[in-house]
């Protein structure tokens, strides 16, 4: 990152950090056990909730050398991302495929632990994505509130710094990609439609044109059970394309256009 790119990442990491840490002071003590009852209810053996609402702390470990490729966004921190010695966004199973990928294909010029700034729709802790349903269905007015409305604050603050993180690149090598992966929850009834919508909203001027950022945002099945790689696989193999950024760049954008119709 330049100088003005840093400062501009060093700002978000600052107030997103504070707003998980105000979550967790206002709502922890609800949080968790509403958290531990979903996770038993969907079958999920019992493990210890030890982040309610997760910073990831691996955005503490970029600096002003790192070469930010992509802004990847998940769908919120699952039982290894919430352990207190870990505390980071997509370190289970489909972190470790997501890593996979990225070092099998080279030609994307990114180290996954060390290249990409990990996001996710909301901090909330649930121990799997589907199980927010039932914590938000059992939560207080207060807390429901807050939760649903962390998704539109990290969908908003996410796209801020993408587009400013572009605009403040020296030249197109430095304008990173937003990679918004897991878009199952982002249609028909899905959890995060509040996020999409905010997302969109930020790309957009008021008379309906998009901003040239918009450009560098594409959205894709999630790391999680392979679904990425057999999606792209799949759609490469269909269309005879045989470079896999292209591959990546045109299924990216396909479904960025089922999603934000």
């Amino acid at each position: 990152m330049n100088e003005a790119q840093f400062s501009i990442f060093d700002t978000f990491r600052k107030e997103l950090k504070a707003f998980c840490s105000d979550f967790n002071s206002r709502f922890g003590d609800e949080l968790a056990p509403l958290q531990k009852a979903a996770a038993l209810k969907g079958g999920v053996p019992e493990y210890p909730i030890e982040t309610p609402v997760v910073y990831n702390t691996a955005l503490d470990e970029l600096s002003d050398r790192s070469l930010i490729t992509k802004i990847v966004i998940g769908d919120n921190p699952g039982k290894n991302e919430q352990l207190a010695c870990n505390q980071k966004y997509l370190v289970g199973q489909a972190g470790k495929l997501a890593a996979g990928f990225f070092e099998k294909n080279p030609e994307f010029n990114t180290d996954f632990r060390k290249n990409v700034i990990i996001l996710n729709k909301t901090p909330v802790h649930s121990a799997k994505t589907g199980h927010l349903k039932e914590i938000l269905k059992n939560a207080s007015p207060q807390l429901k509130e807050a939760v649903n409305a962390s998704a539109v604050w990290m969908a908003q603050k996410t796209a801020r710094l993408h587009q400013e993180l572009c605009r403040a690149s020296h030249n197109t090598s430095q304008a990173p990609e937003l990679w918004l992966v897991g878009y199952a929850e982002l249609k028909g009834r899905g959890l995060f439609l509040n996020y999409r919508d905010a997302l969109k909203k930020e790309y957009f001027s008021e008379d309906g044109s998009a901003r040239t950022e918009w450009n560098r945002v594409f959205v894709f099945q999630h790391f999680s059970m392979n679904r990425f790689t057999i999606d792209l696989g799949e759609f490469m193999k269909n269309q005879n394309i045989q470079n896999i950024k292209d591959g990546a760049e045109q299924l990216g954008t396909i479904h960025k256009l089922e999603i934000f119709k």
